[in-house]
């Protein structure tokens, strides 16, 4: 929902977005023998988006590189305007799937377990995947033509871009990851954002609701919406990582309950009631999740694989199947911290979802 007020806020691409449009610039210069001015890329929304080639060049008979400028609209951060790239090679006999997706140069590689993306290959997400796959078989369609197609994706400038992010931290090394769930970067400014919950909730009010499902962003939400499918569109409301904020107005509107559904990382955020959620704003505390671990289990070995892990995916391995009270006392820490952000007027719910989208904890269903 946008916010009646006015602001008009430019949508960008994402790193993602810009890597499937080079390679697909790549492909057609190899297919057509001329450097395309600019191409069209298809979110996973399904949207299309036009992108202008930023650099074109065939480096010999089979391979070619373009590159295009991340525009990250009027949501910028450490990648926006930078130099994204693939180098394509076609046609390829000996490749084992149709396209092959590979990182060079500035495109970090993964080191740590927990990111749910296998230790050694480079930080390349499921999104941006989908979306190179699907620009190559939109080419090969549009020319009648079968083979397999390896692209590698490159940033120049990737290794002194990744200082300025969580990349190391997180065992990222070499440059920044490539990223994106649906392709579109959608302006969300602090302002824009918090009146865009306030709007949201005042619509769930207007339209005679009492419960909202609050969630942290377009995944659990979609989870949410499944769960939870008889209730009307209005009734959910993303609320990113304003935590605190969007609890008091959730009061303020007079709504009765709201169901907080989170994945395990933001919920650890949460359950030490920390206002705002962003990784910029506060270190997730795997420390204090080993603490709470072991007064739930008296587990000094969970406890301490837990305050080594690199994630809380990570730590969460450690955690399920088996200790499940850990996962409970994540879950009624959120119930304690949302109460007090929101007062006793309203009733709170939390939970907890697995990065798989199951729930392993419900408050409502605890005893």
């Amino acid at each position: 929902m946008t916010p009646d007020q006015g602001i008009t806020l430019k949508s960008g691409f994402t790193t993602g977005t810009a890597a499937a449009a080079a390679t697909k610039g790549a492909l057609l210069l190899l297919l057509k023998d001329q450097a395309p001015d600019h191409v069209f890329v298809r979110f996973l929304t399904g949207e299309k988006i036009r992108i202008q080639m930023h650099t074109c060049a065939r480096v010999s008979a089979q391979s070619a590189r373009c590159s295009v400028i991340k525009d990250a609209g009027d949501d910028p951060d450490v990648t926006h305007k930078a130099e994204i790239g693939a180098l394509v090679t076609y046609p390829v006999n000996s490749a084992s799937e149709s396209v092959v997706i590979t990182g060079g140069k500035g495109v970090g590689r993964v080191t740590k377990p927990g990111l749910g993306i296998p230790v050694g290959e480079p930080s390349i997400t499921e999104g941006p995947r989908k979306m190179i796959v699907q620009s190559v078989e939109e080419v090969m369609q549009q020319y009648g033509i079968r083979g397999a197609v390896i692209t590698e994706l490159f940033v120049p400038q990737g290794e002194i871009l990744a200082q300025k992010t969580l990349n190391a931290r997180l065992g990222i090394v070499g440059g920044i990851s490539i990223l994106g769930t649906t392709g579109v970067v959608r302006p969300m400014s602090h302002e824009a954002y918090i009146a865009t919950i306030d709007a949201a909730l005042s619509v769930a009010r207007a339209a005679g609701l009492e419960q909202v499902i609050l969630a942290t962003g377009r995944r659990s939400e979609r989870y949410s919406q499944t769960r939870w499918n008889k209730l009307s569109e209005e009734a959910f409301v993303q609320i990113g990582d304003y935590f605190q904020m969007s609890l008091a107005k959730v009061a303020e509107k007079g709504l009765k309950k709201a169901s907080l559904t989170v994945f395990f990382g933001k919920a650890v955020k949460m359950a030490q009631g920390v206002p705002h959620t962003h990784a910029a704003k506060t270190r997730l505390s795997l420390q204090k999740l080993s603490e709470w671990a072991f007064e739930s289990t008296g587990s000094k070995r969970l406890a301490g694989r837990i305050a080594a892990a690199n994630t809380a995916r990570h730590a969460l391995d450690y955690i399920l199947p088996e200790f499940s009270e850990v996962i409970a006392q994540v879950g009624n820490r959120i119930v304690t911290s949302a109460r007090r952000f929101a007062g006793a007027g309203v009733q709170i719910q939390s939970v907890i979802y697995n990065f798989e989208g199951n729930v392993i904890f419900d408050s409502e269903k605890t005893g």
